[in-house]
């Protein structure tokens, strides 16, 4: 849902009538994931997908029947017998769209439009069953539940603590309110926590089509390094540039296990250091470049320098997967093609190489 909401503010401020299409319910393999959203305009205009094109028109013309009567609707999508007029996900799977009316003023305009503009662990929750269908809360830090019964309530704090994610899920209450496998009632949770962190030591070339990718896939990007004639911002436009000792700088940010940490640099004065807190705080990937002469080497220092074995485990280095390129820039993608494998708990393998569907759905929490 992130990938339209600056789209969907401004049709809100140009007073424009729309639906906003969303995944809640995914069974198999499917194109796109719990949470993904496509707006419908009155005038027939579509952004984004729910799909990968296979559905899309269906759920436009629901949209549209949407905009008409004001009513929030749940369609269900995939495996159809009938191959000339069926309407089905070509990879085989099913998916629930909630399709939810938009009108200027309206309590899903204002919403749409301060998810818009937040900065901070904060989210959307939608409701996808019962009578209250299709109603949307904003759940997160300071956000109140004032008003709500009790069940809601629970629920908004079960949400709330949800948002700091980088995935959506699925709630279910039975009908005492009690978190519980049926469908007595449904939320989706979207989140829009703050984007996750690259923090790339050494501002070296590689660094460049790093961030450039980085920024891409949606990471907030930081080059560090102590030298000021390397560090030039007009060299990483797609990135904050620091000026500072990486050690020192690594020990003072706020780094949590969204945290990738690259260390690109070739100088004992930086990587080692660098790596010793790094190893030591909370990141959930951190990773070195080298050659495995280096590599080895460098794990003969980081020993000497006291770093517990437990916490040198955890480097990844040489960084990257083996794609066998060696340009800046195919270095960059094998390096956040490791990053993006390893937040997922994925192999890297090809994917003609492994059984099961291609996209694997998280449980519930």
């Amino acid at each position: 849902m992130r990938d339209v909401l600056p789209v969907a503010a401004q049709w809100v401020r140009e007073g424009r009538e729309f639906a906003i299409a969303t995944v809640v319910g995914i069974r198999g393999s499917a194109p796109r994931e719990l949470g993904a959203s496509m707006l419908i305009g009155g005038d027939g205009t579509v952004f984004g997908n729910v799909s990968g094109g296979c559905v899309d028109s269906a759920v436009a013309a629901e949209g549209a029947e949407a905009i008409g009567d004001g009513l929030a609707r749940l369609g269900r999508y995939g495996v159809d017998d009938d191959p000339l007029h069926g309407i089905a996900l070509t990879c085989g799977g099913e998916i629930d769209v909630l399709v939810r009316p938009v009108a200027p003023d309206d309590d899903a305009a204002r919403q749409l439009c301060a998810l818009a503009a937040a900065d901070g662990a904060i989210g959307c929750a939608l409701e996808i069953t019962g009578d209250e269908m299709g109603r949307a809360w904003i759940v997160g830090d300071g956000v109140a539940s004032d008003g709500a019964d009790r069940a809601t309530a629970r629920m908004l704090a079960d949400a709330g603590a949800l948002v700091g994610g980088d995935r959506a899920r699925l709630l279910s209450y039975d009908a005492d309110g009690c978190r519980a496998d049926g469908e007595d009632r449904s939320v989706l949770v979207v989140p829009f926590g703050s984007a996750p962190r690259l923090i790339v030591v050494g501002a070296v070339e590689f660094a460049v089509p790093l961030t450039r990718l980085a920024a891409a896939l949606g990471f907030r990007g930081t080059i560090v390094d102590a030298r000021p004639a390397f560090s030039s911002p007009e060299r990483f436009p797609d990135a904050e540039v620091v000026v500072s000792w990486p050690d020192r700088y690594l020990g003072a940010t706020d780094v949590d296990a969204r945290t990738a940490i690259c260390v690109l640099t070739h100088d004992d004065r930086f990587d080692v250091p660098a790596l010793r807190v790094a190893l030591g705080g909370p990141a959930g990937y951190v990773g070195a470049m080298g050659s495995r002469v280096t590599h080895d080497d460098r794990l003969r220092r980081l020993a000497e320098s006291g770093v517990p074995t437990a916490q040198i485990t955890r480097l990844r280095s040489p960084i990257g997967l083996d794609l066998g390129g060696r340009s800046a820039e195919e270095t960059a993608l094998s390096i956040l093609a490791e990053i993006v494998a390893h937040r997922n708990g994925a192999t890297g393998l090809p994917l003609s190489e492994r059984a099961g569907p291609v996209h694997l759905i998280a449980p519930s929490p």
